[in-house]
């Protein structure tokens, strides 16, 4: 079978081109008919388009991203091309993050760090305490094996509800806010669709625990950020630790700034750094595996929009 032509987008990257060959591709021009595309820009959705309608021949478009709900929201989405996205790629160092996030806030490390003064002792240990994270994908998984040494009891709640190892149980959205109630971390690791947008609301959290910590690694419109503020503020929720927010990036004088049991990292659970060879390795395999003819990985789910 002759090496797959494949086009890099928007620009051409050392590290994409280099992943492109290695994997058995040759790099193309999008005016050169190619067969697949590698978009590198996660935000220029538009010029996406403007490049698949120069090359409508195009069979398979990898993305850059693990989430694809700018892609889904523009339109682009079709069953006529194979989609693939970066989901599992970043599993690892956003799961780190994760988990450092709710360490970090359960310990009060954000006080005590900026502290200068001796203070009053306090804290929560995670050890044999219950944990419920939304989604089920890349991320949980390696998250499920991060907390495995804390001897905790994880509940994940899912889509299709069947079981994962080292879970305790697997429930469906549908039952989510069943098992909000009596976990110490409540863990945001899943998809953004018109389903889940604003899934953690002010019943959401009126739910959980007052000794509870938020953690999201997710996307910010899966929270009302609003309510958040409110259940901070009033203490109704222990408190709150976000990679992403409602509206990104969060404006400075913004309250949740402002609250001490609020932690706000500038979406840095996978750093241009970590992604960078995370995300050649996903190009290099995916070539091969089409110039193969065999699955891809990370295949997206145009119906589901993930």
């Amino acid at each position: 079978m002759r090496a797959p032509r494949i086009a890099v987008g928007p620009r051409a990257s050392s590290y994409a081109t280099d992943a492109v060959v290695a994997g058995g591709g040759t790099v193309v021009e999008v005016s050169d008919s190619p067969d697949a595309l590698v978009w590198l820009d996660p935000v220029d959705v538009s010029g996406l388009a403007d490049r698949l309608a120069l090359a409508p021949h195009v069979r398979w478009v990898q993305l850059p991203f693990a989430g694809v709900e700018r892609v889904a929201e523009y339109g682009l989405l079709d069953t006529v091309r194979i989609w693939t996205c970066a989901k599992g790629s970043y599993a690892e160092p956003v799961a780190e993050h994760a988990l450092a996030l709710g360490l970090a806030g359960l310990r009060h490390l954000p006080t005590r760090i900026a502290a200068r003064t001796w203070g009053v002792p306090a804290g929560t240990s995670l050890f044999d305490q219950r944990v419920t994270i939304l989604g089920g994908g890349g991320i949980t998984g390696v998250l499920v094996e991060l907390l495995a040494p804390f001897r905790v009891e994880v509940t994940v709640v899912r889509r299709r509800p069947e079981p994962m190892p080292g879970v305790a149980r697997t429930v469906p959205a549908t039952e989510f806010a069943e098992v909000l109630p009596g976990a110490l971390l409540v863990i945001l690791a899943l998809a953004l669709t018109p389903e889940t947008t604003g899934i953690i609301g002010a019943p959401e959290l009126a739910l959980m625990d007052d000794s509870a910590w938020l953690v999201n690694v997710a996307r910010g419109r899966h929270v009302d950020t609003g309510a958040l503020v409110t259940a901070l503020q009033q203490g109704s929720i222990a408190g709150a630790a976000l990679d992403v927010t409602d509206p990104e990036p969060l404006a400075d004088g913004h309250p949740l700034w402002d609250l001490d049991n609020c932690i706000i990292t500038p979406h840095t659970a996978d750093t241009i750094e970590m992604v960078l060879p995370l995300l050649a390795e996903r190009i290099r395999t995916n070539v091969s595996r089409f110039a193969s003819d065999e699955p891809l990985a990370g295949l997206v789910d145009t119906e589901a929009g993930y």
